[in-house]
């Protein structure tokens, strides 16, 4: 708009020409606006600049010293946004906005504004000083008088990049991955408020791309309402601590899930309009193609939120009736809990455990469905291993966090690099232990058994129920029951339950029946004290903060090798296993519920009675 109020004010006789030359090189020096060069210089008055555009634009102007705003109207805008295009929201009646600007021909602001609050916006002008002086009224932070001070011109330049006062996202950036992870960040899923933390920062924010790390720069003039947006949808996951993050077209809504503590809960519904442009986006920053509607697609996001923690995002691109679903997975590496004391073991557990992977060869087996935390076990484990005296080779798909001296091979399969290539690979890389991500077919099974009796230490996953299952689960692949019996010295199911919250927690008061049903002994049944979460600020009401795993260690030893062998039951395993002191899942429950770490109906909702 500079040139443009130039020629308005020369072609009003409100300034000269020589006037003007001084004012458009100084605005070159320092960056700020002209307008407010050209008042601070006495050239022009303030109120003929505003009282001029008014006439050429056929837009009414407003005083807005003569008015006091409701705060609950100037919230409806983030901070970020006002500074950005200089307005202040003054009124709203119905569902309609009325906004101050100094500039009229900022049509982008009225188009973000519209976007972020959903009503209608109607603009009127007011001087530029005004407005600035109203944003340090009711926006913490206020620098927006600086750009009308002598002492503040050199600094006008960055004034509109600079918003890390703002309140906003400003302190998630800046912290350095060591904040308390049970402090109260959101409490409500409220989309006001949401819009608000959307707009207020995230310029400071780097995302790296894809695989091959291509660098995409949010800041400055790219940073348009649709970015702004999805910027806002991951950072407020990771500030939540979810896990995964789904987005979901349907016939007539659009909607934005969580998965927090192993439950999905609905975060916003956003317009129908948008739901393509918010897919090629995500698109754009994984390294996807965006034209590609037909088929599913993987790829990474690697966000970068300080010098000492980086986030990635798996996503997945699925298409659905309505459009295509696109689901995202948080892997933060901050979060990453590589100390097995801490994952959930008790002492005997931990002492299996601990004992296989001290052995020199055999394959130890980690089962349960998709999310049960079975890779953060096996990365503790290869923490525990990780020693300059060993080899460790790892197949994985994908590689969900990067270790220092693990050496990780991603799985590639258009171009045929699979779990069974890479296992025989490794075997020509002089490895000492190996871990493969999942088990997946006979093939695979069959190298990784063959590694294992070869003199190698095998990790790996599979999909069970619980442990005893596991070994038919491998004889139906068609491995034999030899080679089962011969290599396999530990089995580990697992699942997730989530804690209780320990701030708000109190006595739930159960039957004693109830509770000899669910596995309870008589003493324990007559000494327990159930809890129950009542919902608090710290658990966002939901009675539950964070999650535990639960933990079912079966060791095959000689006699469970000859029932093996014989082509035994899975009850008759399990009760092998439950003789030789293996707690099931249901009793390391139990185990939390006697603790005070869980409650009887999260133990319910993840295993089976036994």
């Amino acid at each position: 708009m500079a040139v443009r109020l130039g020629e308005l004010l020369l072609k009003a006789n409100l300034i000269t020409k020589d006037q003007l030359q001084q004012a458009v090189r100084e605005k070159k020096r320092t960056k700020g606006p002209l307008s407010a060069i050209l008042v601070l210089n006495g050239f022009v008055d303030e109120a003929d600049i505003t009282n001029l555009l008014s006439r050429q634009y056929g837009m009414p102007s407003v005083d807005l010293t003569q008015f006091e705003i409701d705060p609950k109207v100037t919230k409806l805008v983030p901070a970020a946004v006002a500074r950005k295009h200089r307005i202040v929201p003054f009124s709203k009646t119905g569902s309609t906005l009325t906004i101050a600007l100094a500039d009229p021909s900022n049509i982008s602001a009225i188009d973000d504004i519209n976007f972020l609050t959903g009503l209608n916006v109607e603009a009127v002008l007011a001087s530029e000083m005004a407005i600035l002086q109203a944003i340090d009224k009711y926006y913490r932070g206020g620098k927006g008088l600086a750009l009308y001070s002598k002492a503040g011109e050199e600094g006008a330049a960055s004034y509109a990049d600079d918003d890390s006062e703002s309140d906003s996202y400003a302190s998630l950036l800046e912290e350095e991955g060591d904040a308390e992870p049970d402090e109260v960040l959101f409490t409500e899923s409220d989309y006001a408020d949401f819009t608000g933390l959307i707009g207020d920062a995230v310029e400071e924010i780097e995302f790296v791309s894809g695989t091959d790390d291509i660098d995409t720069d949010l800041t400055g003039a790219e940073e348009a309402p649709i970015i702004r947006l999805v910027n806002g949808i991951l950072l407020k996951a990771v500030k939540l601590g979810v896990s995964d993050i789904h987005i979901e077209p349907y016939e007539k809504v659009f909607r934005i899930r969580y998965r927090l503590d192993g439950n999905l809960y609905k975060e916003l519904q956003l317009p129908l309009e948008i739901k393509n442009a918010i897919t090629s986006r995500l698109k754009i920053m994984s390294a996807l193609d965006i034209a590609e509607r037909r088929l599913p697609q993987d790829g990474r996001i690697k966000l970068k939120l300080s010098k000492k923690r980086d986030i990635d995002f798996r996503v997945s691109t699925l298409p659905v009736l309505f459009g295509e679903k696109v689901v995202l997975r948080l892997l933060d590496k901050s979060n990453l809990q590589l100390d097995m004391t801490k994952l959930g073991f008790d002492e005997y557990q931990l002492d299996r455990f601990g004992d296989a992977l001290e052995q020199p060869f055999g394959m130890i087996l980690v089962t349960g469905p998709t999310g049960s935390g079975k890779s953060t076990t096996l990365y503790s484990a290869l923490a525990r291993l990780n020693k300059d005296s060993t080899n460790i080779s790892t197949a994985e798909d994908p590689v969900e966090f990067s270790m220092y001296g693990i050496n990780q091979v991603q799985m590639r399969e258009e171009v045929g690099l699979n779990f069974a290539a890479s296992l025989r690979s490794f075997l020509r890389q002089d490895p000492d232990i190996i871990m493969v991500g999942e088990i997946r077919d006979f093939e695979t099974a069959e190298i990784a058994i063959k590694a294992a009796l070869t003199g190698h230490l095998v990790l790996s996953t599979l999909h069970t129920n619980d442990a005893p299952s596991t070994i038919n689960r491998m004889l139906n692949m068609g491995i034999e029951p030899f080679l089962v019996s011969s290599s396999v010295i530990l089995i580990v199911a697992q699942r997730l339950a989530r804690k209780v919250c320990q701030n708000c927690k109190e006595p739930h008061e159960v039957d004693i029946d109830t509770l000899l049903d669910f596995g309870f002994s008589e003493e324990e049944a007559e000494n327990c004290v159930p809890y129950k979460g009542k919902g608090c600020k710290v658990c966002a009401g939901k009675g539950y903060k964070g999650r535990i795993a639960l933990y079912e260690v079966m060791k095959v030893g000689d006699d469970m090798r000859e029932l093996i062998v014989r082509g035994a039951t899975n009850l008759e395993l399990r009760e092998l296993a439950i003789e030789e002191k293996m707690d099931t899942l249901r009793r390391s429950g139990i185990k939390k519920v006697l603790q005070g770490q869980t409650t009887l109906e999260e133990v319910g909702a993840v295993t089976f009675s036994t």
